[in-house]
C-alpha cells in the first residue's frame, strides 16, 4: 500500500493565526481562554472561552466569499490556503485530489444569527444564502472550489472526533490509491450564544479554566478554530521535491456502542491499539500522546485508564492542549495534530497548563505547565467523542 505524508499545514485558532505562531505559543505554554465577547453574554452562566481574537477574515478572502461563508468555513479557507502554499501541491485537473473536512456543527454562527433575526428581532426574512452557509458540507465545498479539487469532497460530522475521522479517511483514501492528495482537517465556530447555551445544559462546562488531568478540574471550556493539512502520496511528494512534515503512519476508529455521553476505556484502548497495529508500531516506539483530555472527570479518568491499558505502567508523556486553546469540538483533533507535528519536528512537547494537583486516578506524566524537550519518533492523537465514537491517528517523524 502507498505511504502517506503531510506536506502542508495551516491554521487559524485561538493560539495563533498560522502554524508558526501556534507552535510558539504552545511552546511558551500560554493559554487563550478568557472572557467571552459576544451578544447577550450576560445571559450565559458560562462566560469564558477560547475565541480567535484579532483576526480579520476580510484581509484574506474576497467580499463575495465572505458573504457566502460562515465563520467556520472562513477559517477553514484561510487555513487551507496556508497549507497549500507550504505544500506547493500542483493540482492540475484536480480529478485525483479531494477534500475531507471535519465539523460537528457546521455553520452555527449563521444558524444563531438567523434564529435571532426571526425570533428575537421579529424579522420575516433571513440572509438569502442562509442554507448554503449553515450546511456542514460548506467548508469542504469552499476548499474544493478555491483549489480546484474535483475528486472526492465531503464532510465528516462525528462530534468531537470529526476531524480525526476526516484525516483518517483521507489517509486511507490515499493509501488505497483512491486519491493522490487530500486537503483535510477540521473547523468549528460554535462560540455563539446558542452554542454556549446548548453546552450549558450538559453541565460539563467550567466557569474558571480547563485543567485536564488535575484533581481540581471542574469541566471543559469551548474554543473555536480550524487546521487544514495537505495529505499526499509519499512517492509523488518526493518526486516533486516537496518537504515532508511528517508521515501519517496509522489510524483506527472504534465505537463504544454503550452510552451517548459516558466514555468507555475499552473503546478508547481499542482505538489506540488499532492505530499502532495499523502502522506496525510498537507501543514502546511512541514518544508522545496528545490526549483528548477535556478536563472532565469522566473523560480524564477513562482516557488515563485506556492509555495505561495499552502502554502499561510506564506510558509515554501525555498532554492536553485543550487547556490552552479550549475544546474546538469538530475541529479539535486537527488543531491538536499541530501539537504532534511540533513534537515530531521541533522536539517540543506542548504542556498541560493549569495543572494544580495530581489525580491518583490519572497516573500519567502530563507534561505539567511547562513544555519539554524530547526526541519523538511517533506521536498519537486521540479523539473520543459523544456517542462513543473514537478515532486515533499515529504520526511518524519524517
Amino acid at each position: 500500500m502507498r505511504r502517506v505524508v503531510i506536506t502542508g499545514a495551516g491554521t487559524v485558532n485561538p493560539l495563533g493565526h498560522d502554524v508558526a505562531q501556534t507552535f510558539a505559543v504552545m511552546a511558551e505554554g500560554r493559554g487563550a481562554i478568557g472572557p467571552l465577547d459576544l451578544p447577550d453574554v450576560e445571559r450565559l452562566s458560562v462566560r469564558i472561552g477560547a475565541q480567535v481574537r484579532g483576526w480579520d477574515a476580510g484581509l484574506h478572502l474576497e467580499r463575495g466569499v465572505m458573504a457566502a461563508a460562515d465563520r467556520f468555513a472562513q477559517m477553514a479557507l484561510v487555513a487551507g490556503a496556508q497549507a497549500m502554499a507550504q505544500s506547493g501541491l500542483v493540482v492540475e485537473e484536480g480529478l485525483d485530489c479531494g477534500v475531507i473536512l471535519g465539523t460537528a456543527g457546521g455553520g452555527l454562527q449563521t444558524t444563531d444569527d438567523s434564529y435571532r433575526a426571526v425570533y428575537a428581532e421579529g424579522k420575516n426574512r433571513v440572509h438569502p444564502l442562509t442554507v448554503p452557509k449553515l450546511m456542514a458540507s460548506a467548508g469542504a465545498s469552499h476548499l474544493s472550489m478555491a483549489h480546484g479539487m474535483r475528486g472526492p469532497v465531503f464532510t465528516v460530522s462525528t462530534a468531537c472526533a470529526s476531524s480525526n475521522h476526516a484525516m483518517g479517511l483521507a489517509f486511507q483514501m490515499i493509501r488505497s490509491g483512491a486519491a493522490r492528495a487530500v486537503l483535510t482537517g477540521g473547523a468549528e465556530a460554535m462560540l455563539c450564544f446558542g452554542g454556549i447555551k446548548a453546552w450549558e445544559g450538559l453541565r460539563v462546562m467550567s466557569q474558571r479554566a480547563c485543567r485536564p488531568f488535575s484533581r481540581t478540574r471542574d469541566g471543559m471550556v469551548q474554543g473555536e478554530g480550524a487546521a487544514v493539512f495537505v495529505f499526499e502520496e509519499r512517492e509523488a511528494a518526493l518526486a516533486r521535491g516537496a518537504e515532508v512534515l511528517a508521515e501519517v503512519a496509522g489510524f483506527a476508529m472504534t465505537s463504544d456502542a454503550g452510552d451517548l455521553v459516558a466514555p468507555s476505556a475499552e473503546g478508547a484502548a481499542r482505538a489506540m491499539a488499532g492505530a499502532l497495529r495499523d502502522g506496525g508500531i510498537a507501543a514502546g516506539d511512541v514518544g508522545y500522546i496528545n490526549a483528548h483530555g477535556t478536563g472532565t472527570a469522566a473523560n480524564d479518568r477513562t482516557e488515563a485508564a485506556a492509555i495505561r491499558a495499552v502502554f502499561g505502567d510506564a506510558p509515554p508523556p501525555v498532554s492536553s492542549t485543550k487547556a490552552m486553546h479550549g475544546h474546538i469540538i469538530g475541529g479539535t483533533g486537527a488543531v491538536e495534530a499541530l501539537a504532534c507535528l511540533m513534537a515530531l519536528r521541533e522536539g517540543v512537547l506542548a504542556p498541560t497548563i493549569g495543572f494544580e494537583e495530581a489525580d491518583p486516578d490519572c497516573a500519567l506524566d502530563v507534561v505539567p505547565n511547562e513544555a519539554r524537550r524530547a526526541r519523538v519518533e511517533v506521536a498519537l492523537s486521540n479523539a473520543f467523542a459523544f456517542g462513543g465514537l473514537n478515532a486515533v491517528l499515529a504520526f511518524r517523524r519524517a
